[in-house]
């Protein structure tokens, strides 16, 4: 198992996304191709059925093999995260079990989100989860409804397996973190090269380097403030709906993947399309995908 001290020096980990065939089923050999663009872009880490991997739309089998197709593919490239938490304690213990029994580095585990509990409830969930192997915990109160507050989360740095947090709540909480010597990964893509260097953010966890892996991998390496200002319309755009809906039809406007949705998830409008190729036409030479074709609403397959 890979201990948390070599873990904290990832500084650019990436949520990756997960592409789909015609059919629906995962493809494989996209999602190969999309892992090594990112190991070529000299990303840190992966993780492997996240938001933006729709682990939320997979059945348990499939997202347990995609996180072992991982490890099996590129363990010896970077680190593979695999989410396994849960709303359900116990549903998130057998998956953290699984997942390190099939080698990933450690695990991203949220809090119960939806059948919410009390803040010791939520103590208690991942002190659980914290004993199977080392762990980020996600802090996302935009999604879960609940802020995981210092209250929680500097009871939890004491655990061994604790690697930190990625933090959605901004830069005041990560510096505040950093300070107390809790390391600190942004959820944040518009705000993860001020959270790199003004808040001492360990990292980010990103969606946009999906898209770009160079240019957030010169973001993190290096205070470039005339490049991180280029990239905010970008970003902007990346999450003018809910993720991942635009990093969904961003990979498959650049060909990086087939433009085939899971429900709920659908493609954006034509007008929002015609913007982000605009917007991506500035960044053509560092885009995953060897190409810009719009596409209409009839060029995408919806599929449940």
């Amino acid at each position: 198992m890979t201990n948390v001290a070599s873990i904290k020096k990832a500084s650019l980990i990436t949520a990756i996304k997960t592409p789909y065939l015609a059919n629906g089923e995962i493809d494989l050999a996209t999602y190969d191709e999309l892992v090594e663009k990112q190991i070529a872009a000299g990303v840190d880490g992966i993780i492997v059925g996240g938001t933006t991997g729709e682990g939320q739309l997979m059945n348990w089998e499939e997202h347990l093999m995609l996180i072992a197709h991982s490890v099996n593919q590129f363990k010896n490239k970077l680190l593979i995260i695999g989410n396994t938490g849960s709303n359900n304690t116990k549903e998130a213990i057998k998956a953290t079990e699984y997942g390190f029994a099939t080698g990933m580095d450690a695990a991203l585990q949220i809090n119960p989100y939806y059948g919410r509990t009390s803040i010791q409830g939520v103590i208690a969930h991942f002190e659980k989860v914290l004993e199977i192997g080392p762990a980020f915990i996600y802090n996302v109160p935009g999604r879960t409804g609940q802020d995981l507050t210092p209250e929680i989360i500097e009871q939890l740095a004491h655990s061994e397996n604790f690697i930190g947090v990625k933090e959605c709540a901004g830069n005041e909480r990560i510096a505040y973190y950093e300070n107390k010597g809790i390391a600190c990964w942004s959820g944040n893509d518009d705000e993860a090269h001020n959270a790199r260097h003004k808040a001492n953010a360990h990292g980010v966890i990103s969606v946009t380097s999906n898209l770009i892996p160079s240019v957030f991998r010169e973001l993190m390496d290096n205070e470039n403030t005339q490049l991180n200002n280029e990239c905010q319309q970008l970003i902007s755009w990346l999450f003018c709906e809910p993720n991942p809906i635009s990093i969904n039809t961003a990979l498959a406007l650049t060909g990086a993947v087939k433009p085939v949705f899971r429900l709920p998830y659908v493609p954006l409008n034509e007008k929002q399309i015609e913007f982000g190729l605009d917007l991506m036409s500035h960044f053509k030479e560092h885009l995953v995908g060897d190409k810009l074709t719009k596409l209409n609403q009839s060029d995408f397959i919806i599929t449940p």
